[in-house]
């Protein structure tokens, strides 16, 4: 039986590569979206979204066709064991695209955080249906809260699909106030909205997908297809040392220890001698593939299962970064950082303990001291040791991780410097590393 969701064609492997997150509020319509972008551009097996249809259709739920591709290829995952996460791409004309698929339930910012976090760009989806799109973008929406982490998480290339159109009669004043209000945020949120560009979409019937759509002759601008077309692929730092942040790690009968991830910095090739820390195990490459297939080397922003000899599953975990011996991943000790309060229902001063969210790891944090806090517009110290820091404000504040984890400079390696606190179930605060104290190590 085929996978629904179809592996990359010989051509998609030759065009440059880009990873891009899908976020916005749950019921937005991301699913169906993604699922009706891999059908439009042939990633999705004829036959068996045939019985999926005729199956939605005997349940009377049409519309859920195209977001049970992405349900059914889940299942497939979770049945047979494959090395890389659920990622699944597609084609445009110049690029190949890779979909991180980040589900919208509050429950999920944990995996959005770890998934936006190896994203290169970002398809925000939005529904213009009454309601919908008021809760999404509100001061308690996913919405919201994703505009911020992507906007931390460094994500400059932008896209907004303004989905649902069909369910408000293709109304361009809906769409033009809907693109306002999304405008207003990433305002703030530092974004020039003049150089993003919104699509008025509906996944579900495909208008201005693919094909611009008879149903908004209001609407001159390029279709959804054509936009993700137009980005550009990063600047991929091979010249930096090694480092792979680890999303997953299996035991494969017969290969041994896989750890999966994405390349982040450097070059990854067969053979190399490695260390994995904080454990600091010590290993050597024996084989590394992507999508099924074999590479003698990585590069930055290949997703990755690389086999290692010498070391135990048992050892690694989600959140361990993968390096090369003669250049150590750094352990944190403390950290000084900057951060944005993005929300706190009161204040926030030293010995507040939060959760740390940094390239893949969780971590226990305290914050042990507040070194300054800063007028946001210019970044100048306003104030030294302020005795609390709350919502909107930004700081430099000394953090201690209460459990060993790797953390970068951003400067040296913008990935494993930048993270995100969560308490109470909300992102907190946002930040970048600015120094680094590091933690002794010793490689076994």
């Amino acid at each position: 039986m085929p996978s629904i969701v179809l592996p990359p064609k010989p051509t998609a492997l030759q065009k440059p590569h880009i990873n891009l997150a899908v976020v916005g509020h749950v019921d937005n319509g991301k699913s169906t979206l993604v699922g009706r972008l891999l059908y439009e551009t042939g990633y999705v097996d004829e036959k068996a979204f045939k019985e999926i249809e005729e199956m939605a259709k005997k349940m009377g739920k049409e519309d859920f066709a195209f977001a049970w591709i992405l349900d059914r290829f889940k299942e497939e995952r979770e049945r047979g064991v494959t090395i890389e996460a659920t990622h699944v791409g597609f084609e445009t004309q110049k690029l190949f695209i890779t979909i991180i698929d980040l589900p919208g339930h509050r429950d999920f910012v944990k995996n959005m955080i770890v998934g936006a976090s190896q994203a290169d760009a970002a398809l925000f989806v939005i529904s213009a249906r009454p309601g919908e799109f008021e809760t999404a973008i509100g001061p308690q929406g996913q919405g919201r809260e994703h505009l911020f982490l992507i906007r931390t998480l460094g994500i400059q290339q932008l896209v907004v699909a303004v989905n649902k159109m069909d369910a408000v009669n293709y109304d361009q004043k809906r769409y033009e106030q809907v693109k306002a209000e999304v405008s207003k945020l990433l305002k703030l949120l530092g974004y020039d909205p003049s150089k993003i560009h919104f699509v008025p979409v509906s996944a579900i019937k495909g208008d201005n997908v693919r094909t611009k759509s008879p149903n908004t002759p209001w609407y001159q601008g390029p279709t959804l297809l054509e936009v993700l077309d137009t980005f550009q692929p990063p600047p991929r730092p091979t010249d930096k040392p090694l480092r792979m942040p680890i999303q997953d790690v299996f035991s494969i009968t017969g290969a041994g220890t896989v750890v999966v991830g994405r390349v982040e910095t450097g070059v990854l090739k067969v053979g190399d001698k490695v260390v994995i820390v904080p454990p600091a195990k010590v290993g050597d490459v024996r084989s590394i593939e992507t999508h099924h297939m074999k590479l003698e080397q990585a590069q930055p922003g290949d997703n990755v299962g690389v086999n290692v000899r010498g070391i135990n599953k048992e050892d690694v975990k989600r959140g361990d970064v993968l390096g090369k011996v003669d250049n150590i991943p750094t352990v944190a000790e403390e950290i000084v950082a900057r951060i944005v309060v993005l929300w706190h229902p009161t204040a926030i001063g030293p010995g507040y303990a939060p959760v740390m969210h940094i390239h893949t790891a969780t971590v226990p944090v305290q914050i042990v001291e507040l070194v300054s806090k800063l007028d946001p517009r210019t970044g100048q110290a306003v104030e030294q040791k302020p005795q609390f820091i709350k919502q909107g404000d930004v700081a430099i504040v000394k953090i201690k991780p209460l459990k060993p984890v790797v953390a970068e400079k951003f400067s040296d390696f913008p990935p494993l410097g930048r993270f995100a606190l969560r308490d109470m179930g909300r992102t907190i605060a946002a930040g970048q590393i600015l120094e680094v104290k590091p933690a002794q190590v010793q490689i076994k």
